[in-house]
């Protein structure tokens, strides 16, 4: 048998992240909440929490586009990158219907950031727009040094993503790849999980790899055509 291990495989992919590409597993209430608090605005407010790779970000960019679908103004900022940029860009910011910033812990301790997100918390709130959080903590977590912001980060609908098991992922890859455009079979999928991280990103990587592998070998993505393609990388270790 294969040993299980990762593989540095190195692909950078972002498939359409919509709520229709996004499978929801046991997250499908969180989904439904996310949905009727963009075309029913609900919700005012939204906190997503989570570790990294369970779908955040995918759901605040569908929000967006999902907003856009009913003729509602949207604007998503993710706080990830590496340098942040003045808080003077939140300013106008409060005009828009439906507001996603993704990493959000990423403005805890400073206090030039947490001023301006403050105001521009009050401005969007009072324009009754809606405004949908992610972060890696819960809200009551996060280490902002304003007191006045903590607690409005507190104020609205808490969500906390749930990690997908073993028989979900498998799920979650038969989905995805029908989503990209092919077939793989149950067997294949739990193939994948078995012998490659398991975090849903580099799954998502992964697929789209396998996919241009073989298209270029005009060969179905079977367990015996990723053992060839894959020769190398997942040749058992030597005995001692």
């Amino acid at each position: 048998m294969l040993p299980a291990k990762q593989l540095p495989l190195s692909f950078e992919f972002r498939a359409n992240q919509t709520f229709d590409d996004f499978y929801a597993g046991s997250n499908i209430e969180t989904v439904s909440l996310l949905q009727d608090a963009i075309i029913n605005r609900t919700e005012p407010q939204i906190f997503i929490w989570g570790e990294s790779g369970l779908g955040k970000s995918h759901l605040l960019r569908a929000c967006c586009e999902k907003a856009q679908q009913v003729n509602l103004s949207s604007f998503y900022f993710d706080l990830s990158i590496t340098n942040l940029p003045d808080p003077d860009v939140l300013s106008g910011l409060e005009q828009f219907d439906i507001v996603c910033f993704d990493n959000i812990q990423r403005i805890a301790g400073l206090d030039p950031w947490e001023i301006a997100f403050f105001n521009f918390f009050n401005q969007h709130r009072s324009l009754g727009n809606t405004l949908i959080l992610a972060a890696i903590n819960a809200p009551n977590e996060l280490k902002i040094n304003l007191p006045d912001l903590k607690t409005r980060l507190n104020w609205g609908l808490t969500l906390r993503l749930k990690s997908l098991k073993d028989a979900e992922k498998i799920a979650a890859l038969i989905f995805k790849a029908a989503q990209m455009g092919f077939d793989i079979s149950y067997q294949t999928a739990n193939f994948i999980l078995t012998h490659f991280d398991r975090d849903l990103n580099y799954l998502w990587s992964l697929l789209a790899k396998l996919d241009q592998a073989s298209l270029a070998a005009k060969r179905k993505l079977t367990i015996p055509f990723l053992k060839e393609i894959l020769t190398e990388e997942l040749e058992p270790e030597k005995p001692k």
